[in-house]
């Protein structure tokens, strides 16, 4: 049976949940542990089988402090080790959201053509909508065709404060 990681932090969002694998983190979650564990166990079940969940913070501590600058100081770029469970399709969508510079945004559309399968834009949303990695793979930076705030797992309230944290 595996062991997967997990530590808590608050920032101005809320408490958000992230889970290591014990050398790369695997999810990064608005929630607390005890609110999300549903979810987690569902997603863990499709790529780690028999996998139970340890508290473990210091195992996410880079990933932890990484978040708190992003919050507190701007910091505009992640560099903890973490690793995407998805499909290939996914991957390659979350691959193209890290490509929207901090501060910047894009729509869906626009991802679509990135990966090269322009017809693709409801898929696309659909991946975005599966990112595991809340902030750090910014699919907050992701706007309907018209500009309009859509789509966020989180909460629209929760993307646009990140927008506004990033416009800053």
């Amino acid at each position: 049976m595996m062991g997967l990681y997990y530590g808590e932090m608050e920032s101005p969002l809320g408490t958000m949940t992230i889970v290591s694998d014990g050398l790369k983190i695997v999810r990064i979650d608005f929630g607390s542990f005890v609110e999300i564990e549903a979810k987690l166990q569902r997603w863990s079940k499709r790529y780690f089988e028999e996998a139970v969940f340890i508290q473990k913070p210091e195992k996410v501590s880079q990933a932890t402090e990484e978040l708190c600058d992003y919050f507190q100081e701007g910091r505009q770029n992640f560099t903890f080790d973490y690793a995407f469970y998805g499909t290939p399709f996914q991957q390659k969508v979350w691959q193209a959201l890290n490509d929207i510079p901090y501060g910047d945004t894009k729509t869906y559309k626009d991802i679509a053509q990135a990966i090269h399968n322009p017809k693709a834009v409801r898929a696309v949303g659909g991946a975005v909508n599966k990112n595991p990695f809340s902030i750090v793979v910014p699919c907050h930076r992701v706007l309907g065709a018209n500009g309009k705030l859509v789509g966020y797992g989180g909460g629209l309230d929760k993307k646009e404060f990140l927008l506004i944290h990033e416009s800053e």
